[in-house]
C-alpha cells in the first residue's frame, strides 16, 4: 500500500512524465489590455510596441497574437476597455432631473480621464466608429439631450461639439510646455506672469483686447478655461432647447410657430 492507501510496488520509481513541447504564454486579455494600457498610461502610444508588451508580460511576441491580430486592434480593445470603465463610473450621472446638468458631469468626468491618458481622447476620436463603449457613450449624453425640446440636427451637433471640444482641450493640455518655459527656469505662475507683462507691454491702440485681459493671462487657470468654455456652449444649449419650447407653445396656442417646431421631441 501506498501512503495515501493506493495499491502499489514498493520501491517501484515513479511513472515518467511525458516532455512538454512550448506552451503558450499563461495570460490572458484582460492582463494583455492591463499591461498595454500601463504602456499607454507611462509612455504614450508610440511606446505600445507587441515587443514591450512581451517583455513587461514575460512571454513572446507570438503568444500577444492569442488575443489580438494587430497593434491597431490592441489600441482600439484598449481605448474600449477605458471607455467601459468611464461609462460605468458614469452611470449614475444620468439620474438627475437637469439633463444639461447631466452632461456636463459626464463631460467633466470625460475630460479628467482624457487628460490623465491623452492616449485615450486622440485614439478614440481618429477611430470611434462602431466600437460598442465610444458609441455608448456618444449615446448615453445624446440620451440627455433627448430629453430636452430640440430637434435631431440640434441634437447631434451638440453631442459632437461638447466631445471635440472635450477631447480637444484634454490634448491640448497634455502637450509639452514650449521650450521657452522649459529653458527659462521658472514656475508656471512665475511664466504666466511674464507673459501677461508681454501683453500689458502691447499698444492699446493697436491690441486692445490683449492689453484689457493682460491680468487674465497672468492669473489664469487652465481647468477654470476649460469649465468656463463647457458652460458657455451649455448655456447656448439651454437657450436654444428653450427657444424650442417655446416655439412649440406658441404653435399649440395658435398664436403662430408651429410650422418651425422642432420635430423628434
Amino acid at each position: 500500500m501506498t501512503a495515501d492507501g493506493a495499491p502499489g510496488t514498493a520501491g517501484a520509481a515513479p511513472a515518467p512524465v511525458p516532455a512538454r513541447g512550448r506552451q503558450r504564454a499563461s495570460h490572458s486579455l484582460d492582463t494583455v489590455l492591463e499591461h498595454a494600457i500601463a504602456i499607454l498610461d507611462e509612455s504614450g502610444e508610440p511606446a505600445l510596441t507587441f515587443r514591450a508588451l512581451a517583455a513587461r508580460l514575460g512571454g513572446g511576441v507570438a503568444s500577444i497574437y492569442w488575443y489580438v491580430g494587430s497593434r491597431d486592434e490592441l489600441l482600439a480593445k484598449a481605448t474600449e476597455e477605458v471607455m467601459g470603465r468611464v461609462l460605468a463610473e458614469t452611470g449614475p450621472l444620468v439620474d438627475g432631473p437637469d439633463p444639461i446638468a447631466n452632461v456636463r458631469a459626464i463631460a467633466l468626468a470625460l475630460f479628467d480621464e482624457f487628460v490623465r491618458r491623452p492616449w485615450f481622447g486622440q485614439y478614440m476620436l481618429r477611430n470611434s466608429g462602431m466600437q460598442p463603449n465610444s458609441m455608448a457613450m456618444f449615446d448615453r449624453l445624446g440620451q440627455q439631450l433627448m430629453r430636452l425640446d430640440l430637434t435631431p440636427r440640434q441634437r447631434f451637433h451638440a453631442v459632437s461639439s461638447i466631445v471635440s471640444y472635450v477631447v480637444g482641450v484634454a490634448a491640448d493640455l497634455a502637450e509639452p510646455p514650449p521650450e521657452e518655459f522649459l529653458e527659462s527656469g521658472l514656475t508656471r505662475s512665475e511664466f504666466l506672469g511674464v507673459l501677461g507683462e508681454r501683453w500689458r507691454a502691447l499698444g492699446a491702440d493697436r491690441f486692445p483686447f490683449a492689453h484689457h485681459v493682460a491680468d487674465e493671462m497672468a492669473a489664469h487657470d487652465d481647468l477654470d478655461v476649460f469649465r468656463s468654455g463647457l458652460d458657455l456652449l451649455l448655456a447656448g444649449l439651454r437657450l436654444q432647447a428653450d427657444e424650442g419650447g417655446q416655439t412649440r407653445l406658441a404653435g399649440r396656442d395658435g398664436t403662430g410657430g408651429g410650422a418651425d417646431a422642432p420635430a423628434g421631441s
